[in-house]
């Protein structure tokens, strides 16, 4: 059995929490029965009939909050949650950082520590290259170091 959902023309301009409360008392429903039926805390009903969506723990909870409190009401979720959204678009703003002029320092510091370290990396990366390419190899080295004495041969005193 699929439950009986209703379209209602509500007032233009009116807040979500006003409409979702309009219609939970319109079905004769009261807060601590929806509260009961929908399992959300009684403070959270009041949170979101009021539009104190900022009150309430997060948004996904806030749109879980919301999908059952229409379902329970037999209003469309999708619309709900559609409402919600438009309402909440252009009320939240990210601030952007704000950098003070010690952290502005401090990264002109990192920065530099970063090339010096760079600076150093190369050097030994070089030195290795130079000291493989120029290891002197035993054909060019000259007799007098690349002999070895043996122990069978006498030496001249």
């Amino acid at each position: 059995m699929t439950p009986e959902y209703s379209v209602t023309v509500d007032a233009p301009g009116e807040p979500l929490g006003t409409y979702l409360k309009r219609q939970r008392e319109r079905r004769s429903m009261s807060a601590a029965e929806l509260s009961r039926i929908t399992r959300i805390p009684l403070a959270s009903l009041d949170a979101l009939e009021s539009d104190r969506f900022d009150e309430l723990p997060g948004e996904v909870f806030v749109r879980g909050f919301l999908k059952a409190y229409a379902q329970a009401v037999s209003l469309l979720p999708a619309e709900v949650l559609a409402r919600y959204t438009s309402s909440r678009r252009a009320a939240y703003v990210t601030p952007l950082p704000i950098q003070t002029p010690l952290q502005v320092g401090r990264d002109g510091q990192a920065r530099r520590f970063g090339v010096a370290i760079a600076f150093v990396l190369l050097l030994i990366l070089l030195s290795l290259a130079l000291s493989i390419v120029l290891k002197p190899r035993g054909r060019d080295m000259p007799s007098e170091l690349s002999y070895v004495p043996t122990f069978a041969e006498p030496t001249l005193l």
